[in-house]
């Protein structure tokens, strides 16, 4: 099943920058998945082990390098074009 996660990292700490950085290039690294970010989240589609299994690997080591740290992640079970702008100004 190919699926669509939003996800948003937060770290607690005044340097925050530096570690949301490192947790997006680790996703990128991951085959399988697409990653795009932008200044409010990060989007990655694929199938739901590749997406899951990248998250999981990234969300791990992101919490053992950071005294606290919060994610917000939203699953869809769909494959969205997250390459693409939607089309706001059709009928659907």
């Amino acid at each position: 099943m190919k699926i669509t996660v939003d996800v948003s990292m937060y770290p607690l700490d005044a340097d925050y920058k530096p570690p949301i950085k490192a947790f997006i290039r680790r996703l990128r690294e991951f085959s399988g998945i697409q990653v795009l970010s932008n200044q409010m989240s990060t989007q990655i589609n694929g199938d739901y082990a590749d997406v899951s299994a990248a998250l999981n690997k990234c969300m791990h080591e992101a919490m053992q390098q950071s005294e606290r740290v919060v994610f917000t992640v939203r699953y869809l079970n769909a494959d969205l074009p997250i390459a693409r702008l939607p089309d706001i100004d059709g009928v659907d």
